[in-house]
């Protein structure tokens, strides 16, 4: 493995097309794709099945700081990606589910959480260059990497796209929490290039990425 790997921070706001995108340039690199948002589902998940009250901030750290876990990566279809096991099981299908989403915007606000996450999140370069996605990867998990991209679109085009996919959600209110959360807010990450993918295809957003990508790798050298 590389000494240091590159590491790949796609943030941005819900439906902006993160979990598409960096899934799509982790297969045209040939990197690792992380889906953080994922692991903070997983802990919602936990949460929920310990019967751990997600209101309340000392219980989620306290489980926080006791669940058994581990990273693995696997691959599927081409991609390569990093699970968090806990107790060796990946809840692929619970974390997804809506009560897990309902549970999700509370326990990410928790402080020890977002510290244990991004240490977590941290330790995903053992598997190597990754491809990163999530909402505080270029201001909070990797603030050092060259590699910084924030996407976004108009709220009625995501809201569209979430209605698209049978969910509907307050858009607005969930980026109203995600910015003003004392612990690792959503803001664009000094230096990221912005993109508002609202007319763009998912094609069209992640060639904008991987070209952005060779610039920066060609600045590098």
């Amino acid at each position: 493995m590389k000494k240091h790997p590159i590491v790949i921070a796609i943030d941005g706001t819900s439906a902006s097309g993160k979990s598409t995108n960096a899934k799509l340039v982790a297969r045209a690199l040939g990197y690792v794709y992380v889906d953080t948002g994922a692991m903070y589902r997983t802990l919602a998940w936990h949460c929920l099945l310990k019967h751990v009250e997600v209101t309340d901030a000392r219980a989620v750290a306290n489980a926080c700081r006791r669940w058994k876990t581990s990273l693995k990566c696997v691959e599927t279809d081409g991609l390569r990606a990093v699970q968090l096991l806990v107790d060796d099981y990946y809840p692929e299908k619970e974390i997804r589910l809506p009560q897990t989403a309902a549970a999700v915007s509370h326990v990410a606000t928790v402080p020890k959480v977002r510290d244990w996450m991004k240490k977590t999140q941290r330790d995903c370069i053992q598997f190597g260059d990754l491809v990163m996605e999530g909402r505080d990867i270029g201001t909070n998990v990797f603030p050092e990497t060259d590699y910084k991209f924030y996407l976004d679109a108009k709220l009625e085009e995501r809201s569209a796209r979430r209605a698209a996919d049978g969910v509907h959600e307050n858009l607005a209110m969930r980026d109203q929490r995600d910015s003003q959360r004392a612990a690792a807010p959503l803001m664009v990450a000094l230096g990221a290039k912005v993109l508002d993918n609202s007319k763009m295809t998912s094609a069209e957003t992640s060639g904008w990425l991987l070209e952005e990508i060779r610039k920066v790798a060609a600045a590098r050298k």
